[in-house]
């Protein structure tokens, strides 16, 4: 059950938002083998004065179409990595229009214990 946090300019309508919530979700699902029911996306928009994406020596022209997602998670196979990152640029593409090039994603790593519900009172299930 990653976690991510996606992170936007102001300015999308309520549909936009949610296929970009369903399309992020769809490749968690796909990519990490995780149950469809286990949701857990935090969407962030900012002012676009808010936010600095720049690349030095990349050569990546972005726009205002730029998201920036933060999945925390369990440890993940590079290939699962690499899958979701797919997953998500093709998923954005075609059903968002965004183009890769707006796309960043970062994965952020931890362990189960790192993790509480409000069900763990003692460190077990209840």
């Amino acid at each position: 059950m990653p976690l991510t946090k996606i992170n936007l300019l102001k300015g999308r309508s309520s549909g936009e938002r949610d296929r970009l919530l369903d399309c992020i979700h769809e490749a968690v699902v796909k990519a990490f083998n995780v149950p469809t029911a286990d949701r857990y996306r935090v969407l962030y928009e900012h002012e676009p004065t808010h936010v600095r994406v720049e690349d030095t020596g990349l050569g990546i022209t972005r726009s205002d179409n730029l998201i920036v997602i933060e999945v925390i998670s369990r440890p993940r196979t590079t290939d699962d990595k690499q899958a979701f990152y797919r997953f998500v640029t093709a998923g954005l593409s075609e059903t968002c229009g965004i183009d890769p090039a707006n796309v960043v994603i970062s994965l952020v790593e931890n362990a189960d214990a790192d993790w509480s519900f409000g069900q763990f009172i003692t460190g077990e299930l209840q």
